[in-house]
């Protein structure tokens, strides 16, 4: 007689798992006396974890990665809308930290290295654009997110390109990832190299794309190097309006309008107001502690409004130009900084 054999258990299909998995995350739950889904419960606490005494720039950034790629963002076009505003915000309470006499001197000290490196990012991108025989405006784009400012940039040129959507998603994907990248690496490479502050805030200044990763990079490595990237980084965001008015020359765009970046006459004027209001210094603390858990939930925001379809439309070619320009960006500026700034 043949032993007989329990029949193996039958395993759900990949698909139909991932399927019940998202009809669990938007099933409504009673919590606290309010109808709450797993996505917005999971989404609210990672908020909490990112705005608490545990919360970093780095830490934000990998939660909001998690959260987009897993759960997905319950709230995308809120947290689209409120990301640079409180960006904006943030850089604006930093300048309370900050001394207008320090502040001049290293604008002046990163002057040179701003100029060469955003000419030199702009006449690359664009023949790494035609050598890899990508479309005109986002080789355009991706030269100046990563010349500049990263995604304020792209947004403050694409209009005046008339570029479509989807060529500001590539080239606003193509900058983010690198972004991400920069916010982990950075800090490592500047503690490895044994960069002092005054080095590490001019390198991030010239080297990350946007804002808020070269502020969230730079605070991870110091106080004072916080200041020289911020300030250097709000420098260079205004080369937005020459760029751009050069760009609607270039491409032979009529009644171009340039978005000009009022945020950082805020971020000024704290700076000032620092400075020679000594009645409001009392205060400055409070205010820098603010802004820096508004950063750190911007990149919590930056991230989360990552997604697989973001990933995917960026594309092999674009991103090659956009590595190759940081790449090249970020290995030049190194080299010069670390044999000419103390």
């Amino acid at each position: 007689m043949k032993a007989s054999h329990p029949a193996p258990p039958v395993l759900p299909h990949p698909a139909e798992a991932r399927s019940a998995f998202a009809a669990f995350l938007v099933h409504p739950l009673p919590v606290f006396g309010l109808s709450v889904t797993p996505q917005q419960l999971i989404f609210s606490l990672a908020v909490l974890v990112c705005v608490s005494p545990l919360g970093s720039p780095p830490l934000a950034l990998l939660l909001g990665l998690v959260v987009a790629l897993v759960v997905g963002n319950p709230f995308l076009s809120l947290s689209r809308r409120v990301t640079s505003k409180l960006l904006q915000w943030s850089v604006i309470g930093l300048g309370f930290g900050m001394n207008a006499q320090a502040a001049v001197q290293a604008g002046r000290e990163g002057l040179l290295f701003t100029v060469a490196s955003i000419s030199t990012t702009l006449v690359l991108g664009y023949f790494v654009g035609r050598w890899l025989k990508l479309n005109p405006k986002t080789t355009h784009l991706i030269a100046s997110g990563t010349a500049i400012c990263g995604g304020s940039a792209i947004a403050a040129v694409g209009p005046v390109l008339r570029a479509d959507e989807s060529q500001m998603s590539v080239a606003l994907g193509a900058v983010f990832i690198l972004n991400s990248i920069a916010l982990f690496v950075f800090p490592m490479l500047g503690h490895e190299l044994h960069m002092s502050q005054n080095q590490f805030g001019l390198w991030c200044a010239i080297a990350i794309h946007d804002t808020s990763s070269v502020v969230g990079a730079a605070s991870h490595y110091g106080d004072q190097a916080l200041q020289i990237a911020t300030t250097v980084k709000l420098a260079r965001a205004l080369w937005i309006i020459p760029v751009a008015l050069g760009t609607a020359f270039l491409f032979k765009t009529p009644g171009a309008k340039v978005k000009l970046p009022y945020f950082i006459l805020g971020f000024i004027g704290a700076m000032l107001l620092n400075t020679y209001v000594p009645a409001l210094q009392p205060l400055a603390p409070v205010a820098v502690k603010l802004a820096k858990i508004g950063l750190t939930l911007t990149l919590f925001l930056i991230g989360a409004g990552l997604s697989a379809q973001v990933l995917r439309s960026v594309g092999v070619r674009p991103f090659v130009q956009a590595l190759l320009l940081w790449v090249v960006i970020s290995v030049t500026s190194l080299y010069a900084i670390l044999h000419t700034v103390s």
